[in-house]
């Protein structure tokens, strides 16, 4: 499990990092102290979790993830052998996070959310925080494959007058750097225009520079190295890749339709992101590609986004321990240019169906 740095702090982070989303909801704390287990004994020692879990966000259940990892570090004494991230919700009209209000990126807010999350994770600080998504109004994911009226500027006529200036959200992250609560500062969901200037603001000196940006990234959706690849690259942010089995859609479990009981689509109907037109054919094309190279269409996926030369760290997840176990195997894979050739031969026909 080798290592590799995160932007250009001092935090090595593993080449999988273990996502936490299910935790709570699909799978119980046991299960996750089990894949936690499983994960730290194969050499992995990043943890990805988010004030908004677990999946799908709910009032009644938003927050169990947290402490669920909380309480695996307790039992375990391993705070300082975890490498941590959480986030912070973007601008919601939910109002369970902050007390029956809406929620945006202020001041008030984002202590509210990392305060919460530092007691619910027993913990005075957090390796990496991060913003989930922008305040600012622009499509989901940040990187559609097309765009219609661009939103205005915040100072520009039509805005809306209460949308946070990006200036004013770092400045708070500033304040958490130097209160010892956070290390690090990260995105997500974000686009190139959001990652610079977030960064023209840290080279003002407005607040801390941006480590790492968490993008959704697999074979049915490469979005990220249209533009923010070159920026991550040349400014030394890392990525950050979820989804890498595009919600299992790339595990083959869904092929043809197929909906088994006790998966997440079956259960909770949230997979619209891969089941846009053309893309069950240019899903089941990946996932048939995979076995014939003798390859787990799990395996061949997970093992496609890690062996990505901007990749810092492959966000995996899981529900059950074969599952993980697939998972984290995948960092084994020789990824050859065979393959690579194969996976940009369909790509150049069927493009990113799921942004």
């Amino acid at each position: 499990m080798h290592k590799r740095r995160l932007g250009r702090t001092d935090l090595l982070v593993t080449q999988i990092c273990l996502g936490s989303m299910t935790w709570g909801q699909q799978n119980t704390e046991a299960d996750g102290h089990a894949q936690m287990d499983l994960a730290f004994s194969r050499g992995v020692n990043f943890i990805d979790t988010a004030e908004l879990y677990p999946i799908p966000p709910k009032a009644e259940t938003q927050g169990r993830t947290e402490k669920i990892i909380g309480s695996w570090m307790k039992a375990k004494g391993n705070r300082d052998k975890v490498i941590l991230a959480s986030k912070v919700v973007g601008r919601t009209a939910n109002s369970w996070f902050r007390g029956d209000r809406p929620s945006q990126l202020v001041r008030a807010d984002i202590f509210d959310a990392v305060d919460k999350s530092l007691t619910k994770l027993g913990t005075d600080y957090l390796d990496l925080y991060q913003i989930h998504w922008p305040e600012r109004d622009i499509p989901w994911g940040a990187n559609p494959t097309r765009v219609g009226a661009v939103a205005p500027r915040a100072d520009a006529v039509g805005a809306p007058a209460d949308e946070t200036p990006i200036a004013e959200t770092l400045a708070v992250f500033d304040e958490l750097v130097k209160a010892g609560k956070i290390r690090h500062f990260g995105l997500s969901n974000e686009s190139s225009w959001g990652v610079m200037r977030f960064l023209a603001e840290a080279d003002k000196g407005v607040g801390p520079r941006v480590a790492s940006i968490q993008n959704a990234y697999n074979l049915v959706n490469r979005t990220f190295e249209v533009n923010l690849a070159e920026v991550c690259e040349r400014e030394q942010v890392s990525l950050l890749p979820y989804s890498p089995l595009a919600q299992g859609y790339l595990s083959g479990k869904y092929d043809h339709g197929a909906r088994p009981q006790g998966s997440r689509s079956q259960l909770f109907n949230r997979g619209q992101r891969y089941e846009t037109p053309n893309a069950a054919e240019a899903l089941l094309e990946y996932n048939e590609l995979a076995r014939t190279f003798g390859l787990e269409p799990a395996l061949f996926a997970n093992a496609y986004v890690s062996s990505r030369p901007f990749v810092t760290s492959n966000i995996i997840g899981a529900t059950t321990i074969p599952q993980l176990e697939m998972a984290l195997s995948s960092v084994d894979v020789v990824w050859t240019e065979e393959m690579q050739k194969a996976v940009d031969a369909i790509h150049q026909r069927v493009g990113n169906p799921c942004p």
